[in-house]
C-alpha cells in the first residue's frame, strides 16, 4: 500500500517554518526565496498553523492589509488539517480534494516530521504508475 512515510522517503526533508511573530512580508519574501507556495507556523517545536499563497491573497490582498505591517498569526490558517505517515496516500488526495487544500502538515507523535503537497502526491501517483506499466510490460514480454 502507498502511504504517506514512503513519499516522504522520495523528497526533501527541509521542513521550512516560521513562528507567529513574522511579518506576512517575511513569510511571502522566504516563500519566494525556496520556491514554496506554503510555510508552517510553528510555536515551541508545535505546529500552530499554515500559510499559504491562498491565505495572502485572501486575507492581505483582498482586505486592504499591510504585508509589511501584518503578523502571520492574524492571517494564517488555524486548526490545520494534518496526516500520519502510515496514512495512505488515497486518503490525503480524498481530504485534499474534499476541503480543497493543497497541503498537509505530515506529524508523528505531535512533531513535525514533513509536509505534502498536492504535487508531490501526484508526482508520487505517477512515479507508481510508470513502475507498474514497466512491471506489466516486462512481464507480458518476457
Amino acid at each position: 500500500m502507498r502511504i504517506v512515510k514512503h513519499l516522504l522517503a522520495s523528497k526533501s526533508s527541509i521542513i521550512f517554518s516560521v513562528d507567529k511573530k513574522t511579518s506576512v512580508l517575511e513569510a511571502l519574501q522566504l516563500m519566494m526565496k525556496e520556491n514554496i507556495s506554503a510555510l508552517l507556523i510553528v510555536e515551541n517545536d508545535q505546529l500552530e498553523g499554515i500559510f499559504t499563497e491562498r491565505d495572502y491573497a485572501r486575507k492581505i490582498i483582498l482586505k486592504g492589509k499591510s504585508s509589511k505591517e501584518t503578523d502571520i498569526n492574524e492571517v494564517m490558517t488555524a486548526n490545520t488539517i494534518t496526516v500520519k505517515p502510515d496514512d495512505s496516500i488515497d486518503h490525503c488526495m480524498k481530504i485534499m480534494t474534499e476541503k480543497h487544500i493543497r497541503h498537509l502538515p505530515v506529524l508523528a507523535n505531535n512533531k513535525i516530521i514533513g509536509m505534502i503537497s498536492i504535487g508531490d502526491l501526484v508526482r508520487f501517483i505517477i512515479e507508481e504508475q510508470k513502475k507498474t506499466i514497466q512491471h506489466l510490460e516486462n512481464y507480458i514480454n518476457s
